[in-house]
C-alpha cells in the first residue's frame, strides 16, 4: 500500500456536514462556529494491518530516513498524510524518556508510577509535538502560494517557544502574544532568541488569546494556538509513542495537566485512533488535572455531580496568580474537545492547591524525576487519587510531564528556599554554607547521614 492513499480533512467538530483541506486558512466551522478536527479516512488505514503499523513504526521510531526518525513524523499517515516530505520542519521531536519512579510509586502505596518526559524535547515543552505539524502546513500552503507573512500565537511560555523555533527553522517569521510578568525569564528569553516579535500585553493569558484571534482574521496571519486542529495532530502521537515504549501495552491511568486543554483532546484522539484500527483492545482511563487558581473545567464538572459529559457548558472563570503559569487559563477553548475525551476515556477530572503540586513536585524529585509545575499539577491529582483509593496497587500510572523542569528554576529554588508565599517547603533542602575545612564537611555529612549501626555507612 503506497503512502498517497491515505488522506485527511478539516471537519466540524460540532457534527455540521462542513469540510475543508487541511491547506485552507480555517479554525471554526463557518456554519457554527465550532472548533475543527481533522478526519483521516480510517477505512483506508484500516487496509494495513495492527502488526504492520506496530512493525512500521517501530521501524522508524529514533532512527531511518529524515524526518522519519521523529516521533511524529514517523507516524506521519495518521497525522498528515498527504504533505510533502520536502515541506516538513521537523526537531526530531518526540522520543522522550518515558521513567519509572518506584521509589515514588512505593511513597504513595502503589507500585506501577512512569512519568512521560515531554519536555525532553527541542524547546523543552510538548508544544514541539503539535507545532512541528502546524509550521509544516504552513510551509507547504505557502509553497502552494498562500499568501501568509507571519504565523501567531498567543502564550504562556512553551508554545511561543516551540512556535518561534520551528519557524526559526522553515524561515517563517512569528509573533508571540505573551502576557506581561507572568511567564519565567527562561520561556520569555526563548522566541527572543529564535527572532520571533515578541510583544507583551498588559492582561493575562485569556486577554492575549483574544487579541491573537482578532488578529489571524486576516488571512495572512496564520493562528497557532491548540484552537487549529493541526497541532492537536502531532500532540496525539504521545499517546501512540507511550504505548510504543510499553511494548504495545495500555496504561491504566493516563494523568496529564489541562490549562487550554487541547493536549487532554490530542491524548484521547490518539488512543480512540488505535482502538479503531486494533492496535490496542482496550482504553485507558484519563485524568486531566487542573490548577485550583485556574480551574474552569473542575468546577464545571463537580457541579454536573463529578462525571465529564461531552455537551457539558464550562463557564469562563478569572484565573487567578498560580505557580503553574502555563495552565493559567480561565477560558479554555479546547474544553469541549477534553469533556468528549473524558467521556470517552472514563476521565476524572481533580485540581491541585499550591501545596499540593509544590510538594508533588519536590517529592518526585526526590525519587529521580525534575519536575516542573505544571507537572507537579499533575502529579498531585495522582497523589490525590492514590489516597482515596481510585488509583490502586497493581494499576500502571503513567502521568504526563509536559515541560522541562529548567524551565522553571525560580519555582525550585524558590520553594527550597521557603520563597513562594503561601507555600510552606514541606520538603525544602536548601544548601549548606560551611567553612572549608575537612572536619566542617565531615560534621555536615554526620548530621545529615549518620552513621548505621554496626558502623555501616
Amino acid at each position: 500500500m503506497s503512502e498517497p492513499s491515505f488522506s485527511a480533512s478539516f471537519r466540524c467538530s460540532e457534527g455540521c456536514d462542513f469540510r475543508a483541506a487541511l491547506t485552507e486558512v480555517v479554525y471554526r466551522c463557518p456554519r457554527c462556529q465550532g472548533l475543527l478536527e481533522v478526519e483521516h479516512d480510517v477505512a483506508a488505514l484500516a487496509r494495513r494491518s495492527p502488526d504492520e503499523w506496530k512493525a512500521l513504526f517501530d521501524q522508524r521510531f529514533r532512527r531511518g530516513a529524515w524526518p522519519l526518525g521523529s516521533g511524529v513524523w514517523g507516524k506521519k499517515e495518521w497525522v498528515y498524510p498527504e504533505l510533502a516530505l520536502g515541506n516538513v520542519v521537523s526537531m526530531y521531536e518526540g522520543g522522550s524518556p518515558l521513567l519509572r519512579l518506584d521509589g515514588y510509586a512505593r511513597e504513595l502505596g502503589l507500585d506501577d508510577v512512569w512519568l512521560k518526559e515531554c519536555g525532553v524535547t527541542h524547546s523543552g515543552s510538548f508544544k514541539d509535538l503539535g507545532m512541528t505539524v502546524l509550521v509544516s502546513a504552513v510551509k507547504e500552503m505557502r509553497a502552494r502560494g498562500k499568501p501568509i507573512r507571519a504565523v501567531a500565537c498567543a502564550s504562556t511560555g512553551d508554545t511561543s517557544a516551540a512556535l518561534a523555533s520551528y519557524c526559526a527553522a522553515a524561515g517563517i517569521p512569528s509573533v508571540v502574544l505573551l502576557p506581561r510578568g507572568k511567564i519565567s525569564i527562561a520561556q520569555l528569553v526563548q522566541p527572543i532568541s529564535n527572532g520571533a516579535l515578541v510583544l507583551e500585553l498588559d492582561t493575562d493569558f485569556d486577554g492575549c488569546m483574544k487579541v491573537v484571534q482578532e488578529l489571524s482574521a486576516a488571512p495572512d496571519i496564520y493562528l497557532a494556538n491548540s484552537m487549529n486542529s493541526l497541532r492537536i495532530e502531532g500532540q496525539k502521537t504521545l499517546s501512540v509513542e507511550l504505548v510504543q515504549q510499553l511494548d504495545w501495552t495500555v496504561p491504566d491511568w493516563i494523568v496529564i495537566p489541562g490549562g487550554n486543554l487541547g493536549n487532554a483532546s490530542a491524548v484521547g484522539r490518539g488512543f480512540q485512533l488505535m482502538m479503531q484500527l486494533g492496535l490496542v483492545d482496550r482504553l485507558p482511563r484519563l485524568v486531566v488535572a487542573q490548577a485550583q487558581k485556574a480551574n474552569p473545567l473542575y468546577r464545571a464538572v463537580a457541579a454536573a455531580g463529578g462525571s465529564p459529559r461531552a455537551g457539558l457548558a464550562v463557564a469562563s472563570i478569572a484565573a487567578e496568580r498560580t505557580l503553574a503559569s502555563a495552565i493559567q487559563i480561565g477560558a479554555p477553548v479546547s474544553a469541549r474537545r477534553a469533556l468528549r475525551a473524558l467521556e470517552a476515556l472514563d476521565g476524572i477530572v481533580e485540581q491541585a492547591s499550591e501545596q499540593e503540586l509544590a510538594d508533588a513536585a519536590a517529592r518526585a524529585d526526590r525519587h529521580g524525576a525534575y519536575a516542573c509545575p505544571h507537572t507537579g499539577v499533575a502529579l498531585a491529582a495522582l497523589e490525590k487519587l492514590a489516597s482515596r483509593g481510585v488509583v490502586r496497587k497493581g494499576q500502571r500510572a503513567v502521568v504526563i510531564s509536559t515541560a522541562h523542569g529548567l524551565k522553571f528554576s525560580d519555582f525550585k529554588v524558590g520553594y527550597h528556599e521557603q520563597r513562594l508565599g503561601e507555600v510552606a517547603a514541606r520538603l525544602g533542602n536548601p544548601s549548606m554554607q560551611v567553612p572549608a575545612t575537612l572536619g566542617a564537611v565531615q560534621d555536615a555529612i554526620a548530621r545529615r547521614f549518620p552513621a548505621a549501626p554496626g558502623g555501616a555507612r
